[in-house]
């Protein structure tokens, strides 16, 4: 019974911590890309 328990546990923390990279990885994309656009807006104001 204890058995069960520890592998259940084992399992929701490394949902949490999944969840936790897939949350970062996503936030750091976003920025990522939000910086790209940001520096082609700049490009295309100094072009024109």
């Amino acid at each position: 019974m204890h058995h069960i328990t520890f592998i259940n546990m084992k399992e929701s923390s490394s949902k949490t911590w999944l969840k936790r990279i897939g949350i970062a990885g996503f936030l750091f994309f976003f920025i990522k890309g939000l910086v790209w656009i940001a520096i082609f807006v700049g490009i295309g104001k100094c072009a024109l």
